[in-house]
């Protein structure tokens, strides 16, 4: 699997580089897209459950099959963003026609499973971690601006006095009260040294953005492509030609004993 998303030994490099902001853009878009991938899923898979003892429940299991293979086929096209070649998936054919045939080929098909088990089963795991992730390198890029904005907040504390800040921490008594702990971002010095070490983690933490985005690619990667032939190696021997020649050379054309006058 090669993926369009290198990790450079230079922090800065790493900022500046492509794959960072790649990174960033996939796993915020699978925060909205994968909702609705799960939501379509989910939404076709009940009413199949639902309807599967009358009679509508046999189409609707194509049906369900088909939405799940759109779904699939609709990852795989993001995907494309982040991987240097497209994955392309493969899908039994009914041998035989009819409505039956067809369930019984979408769904023994483990294809259909694998696109399942990404969609729905690895939606909850995977978007908690994008979640958590992006949440936090947002948090770390907004954070180098509060030299721009560190004087706007105001609270105000249990002992009634006022005061216009940033705090990272818990001041229910004011700045210089007791009971407080952490740091309070009060003048335009404070704010820039805030800014620096924001400026720090942020560029460490773009390893941990681009490491998260590799993992769900290769999480996609593994479920949605096509499962690759046991046997591709051993008929790409026999198709292709070997170093040694034949067993039975062809003969030497024959050639008259006497030259003619």
């Amino acid at each position: 699997m090669n993926t369009r998303l290198p990790l450079y030994r230079n922090p800065l490099r790493q900022l500046v580089a492509g794959s960072t902001w790649r990174a960033a853009w996939f796993l915020l878009a699978y925060l909205v897209w994968g909702w609705l991938l799960w939501a379509a899923v989910l939404a076709a898979t009940l009413t199949t459950v639902v309807l599967a003892i009358t009679l509508a429940g046999i189409p609707l299991l194509v049906a369900t099959s088909g939405v799940i293979r759109g779904c699939a086929n609709a990852e795989r096209y993001r995907l494309r963003g982040v991987l240097a070649g497209p994955v392309r998936g493969r899908y039994r054919v009914a041998d035989r026609p009819g409505i039956l045939a067809q369930v019984r080929t979408r769904w023994t098909d483990p294809a259909t499973w694998r696109d399942f088990a990404y969609l729905f089963g690895m939606f909850p795991l995977l978007w908690v971690l994008d979640c958590a992730v992006f949440v936090v390198w947002l948090v770390l890029l907004c954070g180098i601006t509060v030299p721009a904005w560190y004087w706007a907040p105001r609270d105000t504390f249990n002992n009634g006095q006022a005061a216009n800040g940033l705090q990272f921490g818990y001041f229910p008594n004011g700045p210089h009260g007791t009971g407080s702990w952490g740091v309070w971002v009060g003048s335009l010095h404070e704010a820039f040294i805030a800014a620096a070490v924001f400026l720090v983690l942020f560029l460490l933490f773009n390893y941990v953005l681009v490491g998260t985005a590799r993992l769900h690619t290769r999480v996609a990667y593994a479920l949605l492509r096509a499962p690759s032939d046991p046997m591709a190696e051993a008929k790409e021997v026999l198709t292709k030609p070997g170093p040694l020649g034949p067993l039975h050379p062809e003969p030497l054309p024959s050639r008259p004993l006497y030259p003619a006058n």
